[in-house]
């Protein structure tokens, strides 16, 4: 019980989402479905995989959903550590 209300605490981490790491060349079946509706709420005016939507979903790190959060780290967009400092920083 005490990993799921960890994993839940994600869901109010401000994300670098696409900073500080090597891209990835496509975008991953689970970023797909996990991350679409931040995408379309949030950035859907941005190209896939440019620069103009790694800072729209940067800047929105705090509202993306711990599903998006986890299929980004998974893709290797950000890395979990980078989550945790920024979840300790508050920022």
């Amino acid at each position: 019980m005490k990993n799921k209300a960890a994993l839940y605490g994600l869901l109010a981490v401000p994300v670098v989402v696409y900073s500080h790491v090597s891209f990835s060349a496509t975008i991953t079946p689970a970023e797909k479905k996990d991350c679409a509706a931040a995408y379309h709420k949030f950035c859907g005016e941005f190209g896939l995989e440019s620069a103009a939507l790694r800072n729209c979903m940067s800047r929105n790190g705090r509202s993306l959903p711990h599903n998006c959060i986890e299929a980004l780290i998974d893709a290797g967009e950000v890395s979990r550590s980078e989550v945790e400092r920024r979840r300790k920083s508050g920022k």
